[in-house]
């Protein structure tokens, strides 16, 4: 099989890219887990102080794979999108996210889970599962930690597609930069990093991940059953393949 997630360490930076350009960086099984192995890996890398999270190329993440959804199960995928969030916030390393490009559904909850995320101007954003028969259950037991009540049901309902200038003022990402600008706010973000002792690095993150984390542990398997519900309804199998189809 052709490698989705590649891994390499330079300067104490343990940098992940998603390069599934075949699907958008859909959270395929495959793809989440070699995700696994490459977040493991750096925790045990005794020379990554960082991990950083980006895309090969523009599109982060389109969401779940619905080639995948709409012909089995889904209760195995939403447990795992569950552990992949909480894999990157307990993290022994800070996790920072680099956005160049789309993020939807489930790919925003590797965005909310990032402990920082730098955000070119250009980048889009949507919680694109009301508008197909779904809901963005187990991505909201960290999205919603993030958000202003106001910006959850909005963005939520609608489905609607939204901007880096709003992704940054409801609280979804750190900051934002123009797009020529983002390698070197990046890399200016590591640098800054790195001159935490690790045990100060560490131990701060576990501290401002708590909340987040047992938010995450006491809704896990509730928002697991609607989402496993909630794909295998007919409606949302309806919809998923009508999407497939308009795309293909």
């Amino acid at each position: 099989m052709t490698e989705l997630v590649h891994y390499a360490i330079e300067d104490g930076v343990a940098t992940i890219t998603l390069d599934s350009p075949h699907n958008r960086n859909a959270l395929s099984r495959q793809l989440v887990g070699e995700l696994f192995e490459r977040l493991d890996r750096a925790a045990a890398d005794d020379d990554a102080k960082v991990v950083v999270l980006r895309s090969a190329e523009r599109v982060f993440c389109s969401g779940a794979d619905l080639s995948e959804a709409a012909t089995g199960s889904m209760e195995e995928g939403a447990r795992a999108i569950v552990d992949l969030q909480r894999r990157i916030l307990a993290h022994p390393l800070p996790v920072v996210t680099r956005l160049a490009g789309p993020v939807r559904a489930g790919g925003l909850g590797i965005v909310a889970a990032s402990d920082i995320v730098v955000c070119s101007e250009e980048v889009s954003f949507a919680f694109t599962e009301s508008r197909l028969a779904l809901a963005p259950a187990v991505i909201s037991l960290s999205v919603l930690p993030r958000l202003t009540s106001r910006a959850a049901y909005d963005t939520f309902l609608t489905g609607r597609t939204f901007d880096a200038t709003e992704a940054a003022a409801m609280g979804l990402v750190t900051r934002t930069v123009p797009d020529a600008h983002l390698d070197e706010t990046v890399a200016e973000v590591c640098t800054e990093l790195a001159k935490a002792h690790p045990q100060g690095l560490r131990e701060t993150k576990a501290l401002l991940a708590r909340p987040i984390l047992a938010n995450l542990e006491a809704g896990a398997e509730d928002m697991i059953a609607l989402s496993a519900r909630l794909f295998g309804s007919d409606e949302a199998r309806e919809a998923m393949l009508a999407f497939l189809s308009r795309r293909s």
